[in-house]
């Protein structure tokens, strides 16, 4: 024998709140056959059983003592628990006002006493569906939104991936400046941290996606890909031709990136990446490369950028220099406010300066356990 697997819907619960007797056993003899009823006599009942049931819909009357429909209205409304309950009132009040005041105050419908049996059926049926289709586009949206999102942390994932790595082939090239790529990050979550406690440039900070700028900024230094390892990996200081030279990773970065857009479509990541690409190493004063921007007509990012790289070189062994001690670079950074740096970063700079150490320290103390 074949058995079938049936799966019965739960009846719909209805609460009938009315103070006349008679109207409760009515409307309850009008809807058993369909619905789950609970009768109750006053709104101050309502408010106790709906502590602990949530119903399909409420059919509330309108004057009744101690609270009144007009009031358990504002009440369900105000409960963000309660607020998304149908409510319908069924009242003998007939007049366009109460009726357009009902409505006001969130009610679906307003039926008139005494009510047809068969048309107060049908209303609750109409707008039982409707709240259910409501339901479900409600659920539909909040799944479709959870798609979205995981989608946009798989973008997010796979830009970081992509970003580290392409981080990670510009230091395997340049390991006289290793790790450079990631405490730079971490120096500009400082800075930016700090400037947006004293809310400083905060037309640039706020319209920045922060996570996604400080992971492009790993790529500041890519152009150092195509510089030639004679050069790249000297051990000693460059000649002013093999700076020229070595000054090119800007535009060659530049041209990098531009490659990589005429690939994909999604690329605001590439944006922050280009602007600290082309800007870290313009100078406030305007005698910085490959532009020569002045002021704050070099972007935000760069000179943010230019502090972080510059102070981390201080901070950093090189083959042609010990590293600076922590008050030195500070110093250095400090006297170059105005002509190489901003004078408003620097002064963020000198405020997060106990985050800079310990940054700075973290990397010499690894630097002399790895010598």
């Amino acid at each position: 024998m074949k058995m079938e697997n049936k799966t019965l819907a739960r009846r719909a619960r209805i609460i009938l709140v009315d103070d006349d007797i008679s109207n409760l056993t009515m409307g309850k003899e009008v809807l058993k056959e369909r619905y789950e009823v609970y009768p109750l006599s006053s709104a101050i009942k309502l408010f106790e059983v709906l502590e602990h049931i949530i119903p399909d819909m409420i059919l509330l009357d309108i004057e009744m003592p101690e609270m009144g429909g007009y009031e358990a209205m504002r009440r369900l409304q105000a409960n963000e628990r309660l607020a998304q309950i149908p409510v319908i009132f069924i009242t003998a009040k007939t007049d366009e006002g109460s009726e357009l005041k009902g409505l006001s105050l969130g009610a679906i419908d307003y039926v008139y006493k005494p009510f047809s049996a068969p048309l107060l059926r049908k209303r609750i049926e109409t707008h039982l569906l409707l709240s259910s289709q409501r339901n479900e586009l409600a659920l539909h949206n909040s799944n479709l939104q959870g798609l979205v999102q995981q989608h946009l942390e798989h973008i997010l994932c796979l830009q970081n991936v992509i970003l580290c790595t392409v981080a990670d082939l510009v230091e395997f090239r340049d390991t006289i400046t290793g790790g450079h790529s990631n405490r730079t990050r971490e120096y500009l979550r400082l800075l930016i941290d700090g400037l947006t406690r004293e809310r400083l440039y905060q037309k640039e900070v706020s319209a920045w996606n922060q996570e996604l700028l400080l992971s492009s900024s790993l790529l500041h230094d890519v152009g150092k890909i195509a510089i030639n390892d004679a050069i790249l990996k000297k051990p000693g200081k460059l000649t002013p031709e093999e700076f020229e030279i070595m000054k090119t990773h800007v535009k060659t970065g530049i041209r990098i990136i531009e490659r990589i857009e005429q690939s994909v479509t999604q690329y605001d990541f590439l944006n922050y990446a280009k602007v600290f690409i082309a800007t870290h190493h313009e100078k406030w004063d305007g005698t910085g490369y490959p532009l020569g921007l002045q002021g704050k007509n070099i972007p935000l990012e760069g000179r943010l950028m230019s502090i972080v790289d510059v102070y981390d070189a201080l901070v950093s062994r090189r083959t042609y220099k010990p590293p600076f001690n922590i008050a030195e670079a500070s110093r250095t950074i400090i006297e170059g406010s105005g002509t190489h740096f901003d004078p408003l970063l620097v002064d963020i700079f000198q405020k997060e300066a106990d985050g800079f150490a310990a940054i700075a320290q973290n990397n010499q103390d690894a630097a002399a356990l790895a010598a």
